[in-house]
């Protein structure tokens, strides 16, 4: 049974209400809280569901990673929506990373500021 949700014109509360498809404009409402019958059907967001392979094609489309090559705070809002798409925890680093992205830093900058990043790919074999 789907929720439609209303505002109460008299006293101003909005509410839900549960009406079968088959009694929608038929039945008449009334505001769950003061009984009034003068009320207003809300329009309200609708969500798509997308598959995941969908929600990554849309972030990493090379037009969109193209324009922010001078832009590290929209670098940085695009990593966080891909880190929260993926759902997982990419650790304190990460996050260090675009914290400093949102707040204007450039990548060079971050890069020459913390150059342990990236787990030291360059001395793999100096403790074998």
């Amino acid at each position: 049974m789907p929720t439609y949700p209303y505002r109460c014109l008299n006293c101003g509360k909005r509410f839900e209400v549960f009406i079968p498809y088959d009694e929608y404009g038929k039945r008449t409402v009334t505001c769950a809280y003061c009984s009034s019958e003068n009320v207003q059907r809300r329009i309200v967001r609708v969500r798509v569901a997308r598959s995941e392979e969908s929600r990554l094609e849309n972030l990493t489309d090379p037009s969109v990673l193209e324009s922010m090559e001078d832009d590290p705070r929209a670098m940085g809002k695009m990593m966080r929506q891909l880190s929260n798409e993926l759902g997982e925890d990419m650790g304190p680093e990460f996050n260090e990373v675009i914290d400093r992205l949102e707040s204007g830093q450039h990548p060079e900058e971050i890069e020459k500021e913390l150059p342990d990043l990236g787990g030291g790919g360059d001395d793999l074999g100096d403790d074998l």
